[in-house]
C-alpha cells in the first residue's frame, strides 16, 4: 500500500466514523447543552438573583454574590453561585426529564385498570379436590 492509499482508507474511515449517528446525536446534544447554559445563565443572574439574593446581598454590603470572601483570599461565593447554578439545572433537567417521561409513555398504559386477582392457589387447589370428590 502506498501513502495515498492509506491516506484514502483513513479519511474513509474518518467519514465513516463522523456520519453514524451516535456522533451526530452527541453534537447536538453539546449545542443544545450550550444554548441551555447560556439560558440557565441568564435566569439566575437576570431573575433569581435579582429576586431572592439582592436583598441578602445589599443587608450584606455587596453587589454580587461572587465577592463574598473569607479570609480575604477564600472565594465561597464563587462556590456558592456554582452551587446556586448547579442546582437549578439539576431541577430544570428532572422537571424536563419527568414531563418527557410523561409524553413517552403511552396514554394506554397509563389509564390501563388494574388486571383482576384470579383465584388463589389455595382456592385453585381445593376446586380441585372437590372435583375428584364429585367423580
Amino acid at each position: 500500500m502506498n501513502q495515498k492509499q492509506i491516506a484514502m482508507g483513513f479519511l474513509q474511515e474518518f467519514k465513516e466514523f463522523a456520519v453514524k449517528g451516535n456522533v451526530i446525536d452527541m453534537a447536538v446534544g453539546v449545542i443544545i447543552g450550550a444554548a441551555f447554559g447560556k439560558i440557565v445563565s441568564s435566569f439566575i443572574e437576570d431573575v433569581i438573583t435579582p429576586l431572592l439574593l439582592n436583598p441578602a446581598l445589599e443587608k450584606a454590603g455587596l453587589e454580587s454574590i461572587e465577592e463574598l470572601t473569607m479570609w480575604g483570599s477564600v472565594k465561597y461565593g464563587m462556590f456558592l453561585s456554582a452551587l446556586i447554578n448547579f442546582v437549578i439545572i439539576a431541577f430544570i433537567l428532572f422537571m424536563m426529564i419527568k414531563a418527557i417521561n410523561k409524553l413517552k409513555t403511552p396514554p394506554a398504559a397509563q389509564e390501563a385498570p388494574a388486571a383482576p386477582a384470579g383465584p388463589t392457589q389455595e382456592e385453585l387447589l381445593a376446586e380441585i379436590r372437590d372435583l375428584l370428590k364429585n367423580k
